[in-house]
């Protein structure tokens, strides 16, 4: 198994590691500058939508627009996880504010349901763990590596477990029993999104010290969009479970 953590930034001479250090710096500048445009571009779609009657009228008559909608994101994730590397940067790019606009599409329904002290309480505990398990990941000397494989049977956990809770309030119209589980859902999703952001984290350093250092600057945008995907889509979910936690509906 590779370590992620085999490379030292810190060895050689002084010279040689400010040089990586300011390479790895500018690397992560440019993916958390891609990721927050993101964040804006779906913040910002979401609150022009939320704001314009006709869509509200819209999605309330005809709900299974946004089944389509979600659809439509994981058809673009997948297709630009699967494309990257045959895509020119600039399609990369603009795939990736695309996906994020879709997204700000289904956040202006969600949002709708959380009062507004809420998504603030919400938004602020999800910068407050994420950054500290960003800094875990790029600091910790323990390699993460071996955390992909559980995290993603996380994930799949976590989504076949929402399924059946649904299914089963489906049937059975107990609210109690469905918000009781729901709440044990979200807090593992915390928990998983959580250890996804620090490996992750990890990863990205990892391919920056072993495999960019005579990449093509085509290669490093590429690698530079799919790692801000990735982060932002462990802002994101990391958010939305948080968000839940919190609640408060606006029934």
């Amino acid at each position: 198994m590779q370590d992620f953590t085999n490379y030292n930034p810190n060895s050689g001479t002084g010279a040689v590691s400010q040089t990586a250090l300011s390479s790895e710096a500018v690397f992560f500048q440019r993916i958390y500058t891609w990721m927050c445009l993101g964040l804006a571009l779906t913040a910002g779609v979401a609150y022009l939508m939320m704001n314009i009657p006709a869509w509200i009228t819209f999605i309330n008559t005809f709900p299974y627009a946004l089944i389509g909608a979600f659809a439509v994101e994981l058809g673009l994730v997948f297709y630009l996880s699967s494309r990257i590397n045959q895509m020119t940067p600039s399609t990369a790019k603009a795939v990736f504010l695309l996906y994020s606009a879709v997204t700000g599409l289904t956040f202006s329904v969600i949002l709708r349901y959380y009062s507004t002290p809420v998504i603030a309480k919400a938004f602020i505990s999800t910068a407050g763990v994420y950054g500290a398990m960003a800094i875990y990941g790029l600091v910790t000397k323990r390699s993460l590596k071996s955390w992909g494989s559980f995290l993603f049977m996380g994930v799949v956990g976590i989504i076949i477990a929402s399924l059946v809770n649904l299914v089963v309030y489906f049937f059975t119209k107990n609210a109690s029993t469905y918000l009781m589980f729901d709440w044990v859902i979200c807090v593992i999703g915390v928990l998983v999104f959580a250890g996804l952001t620090a490996y992750d984290h990890q990863k990205l350093l990892y391919i920056h010290n072993t495999q960019l250092g005579e990449a093509s600057e085509d290669t490093v945008s590429r690698v530079v969009i799919i790692g801000a995907l990735e982060l932002y889509l462990d802002f994101i979910n990391l958010f939305l479970f948080l968000l839940r936690i919190f609640g408060n509906s606006r029934d």
